[in-house]
């Protein structure tokens, strides 16, 4: 019996292994097909080109001017001016920063929207796995209601049992095959929700054994690798540095502006040429533009402290409900082992020890903590998907 316990024990594990491998197939083929995520890297793509524009200096300008002399016999006047204007240098250093602060944001806004395919994709698969495997216990459940209304019809025909019975017989069948029937419903929607996930391409997915859930009850150490692989948070964070280098941008902005070029002049005779240095001086035009940006800055850190404590707060209470349907699962495991009566349930039938109702009765409970078993390792799963998103 012992030598039978441990070949069952590997052989869910070895199950548990090739299904898990199946998902990350299905995965990968997610992320491959995915007409959303396509369409995100190509945006992506484009926002990384468009962050690197306006980085560098303004256009040089150019400037002829060509005047007529009155009276005609002082001649014609040629101006020919270029000019080149400048930011204060640090300004540029800092437009660089920025921009590859918003780079990461952009690779960090496509991996967000991919976690949450990811988990999603996750989620269908597990709902997949609860319904195959109702699939196949609503299968035994049918076949047994089979032969119960088979055998009741030909007991009914020979006059061994009433109409009532045959009648309770009749429609126990008809209940698990409409249960059947609304469980294939709900296969062939998941089913077509992970197709349109995979881009439009099928994907066959039978597997009926839920994954062994691993987690570790150390919450505050697994938090630290979660709150490092967050996109939202590590947004944030760059949205922070961010700010703080447009604070220095913003100053560096109200420092005179500079403008150097070439001139000439040229009239009947004479010509003037050299080089042209000018400086704008900003009064006005950025006013209050520092105290905003150390304002914003100000919000921005308020804003991250207080997604940290919800995203903290929410995965917390995820691990508490992960423990606590773990220890469900476990109790109705073991419980269901040790006090199963559905075998003896058909023999006490057989020797009339139990009448139909009862039987049917009695079996209906036994099959409802087999549902809320299913149940419990259903919403185990979906807790531990989102729980391990950013893992």
């Amino acid at each position: 019996m012992k030598y039978i316990l441990i070949l069952l024990i590997t052989a869910l594990l070895s199950a548990s292994d090739l299904f898990a491998q199946n998902i990350d197939r299905i995965i990968a083929e997610v992320e491959k097909n995915n007409t959303t995520l396509i369409a995100l890297r190509k945006d992506a793509d484009a926002e990384l080109i468009g962050n690197k524009t306006g980085l560098y200096l303004k256009n040089p300008e150019f400037a002829f001017n060509y005047l007529w002399g009155s009276p005609a016999n002082i001649g014609k006047r040629k101006d020919i001016s270029i000019l080149q204007s400048f930011d204060f240098p640090t300004a540029y250093g800092y437009r660089n920063h920025i921009s590859e602060y918003r780079n990461i944001q952009v690779e960090l806004e496509y991996e967000k929207q991919q976690r949450s395919i990811i988990s999603q994709t996750r989620l269908v698969c597990n709902g997949l796995i609860y319904l195959n495997a109702m699939r196949a216990e609503l299968a035994k459940r049918t076949e047994n209601a089979r032969k119960l209304a088979d055998s009741y019809k030909t007991r009914y025909n020979i006059g061994e049992a009433g109409l009532i019975d045959y009648n309770k017989a009749q429609i126990n069948l008809l209940k698990t095959i409409k249960d059947e029937e609304s469980n294939e419903i709900e296969i062939n929607a998941l089913l077509a929700e992970l197709k349109n996930l995979n881009g439009g391409i099928a994907v066959e997915f039978a597997d009926s054994v839920f994954q062994l859930q691993n987690f570790t009850d150390d919450f505050e150490q697994w938090y630290v690798q979660s709150e490092q692989n967050n996109p939202v948070l590590q947004w944030l964070k760059q949205e922070v540095s961010i700010s703080r280098k447009n604070e220095k941008l913003n100053t560096a902005m109200s420092f005179p502006k500079l403008q150097a070029g070439y001139m000439s002049e040229e009239v009947v005779g004479q010509q003037y040429q050299g080089i042209t240095f000018g400086l704008s001086i900003p009064l006005l035009e950025n006013k209050n533009a520092v105290k905003y940006a150390r304002a914003k800055t100000a919000a921005i850190e308020s804003v991250e402290a207080d997604t940290k404590l919800q995203f903290y707060n929410n995965l917390k209470a995820l691990h508490t409900k992960a423990i606590s349907l773990q220890n469900s699962v476990n109790d109705y495991q073991l419980n269901l082992q040790k006090y199963d009566n559905s075998g003896l349930l058909h023999k006490a039938l057989d020797k009339g020890e139990l009448s139909l109702a009862e039987y049917l009765f009695e079996l209906s409970l036994y099959y409802e903590i087999i549902d809320r078993l299913l149940v419990l390792k259903k919403s185990l799963g979906d807790t531990v998907i989102e729980l391990n998103r950013y893992q």
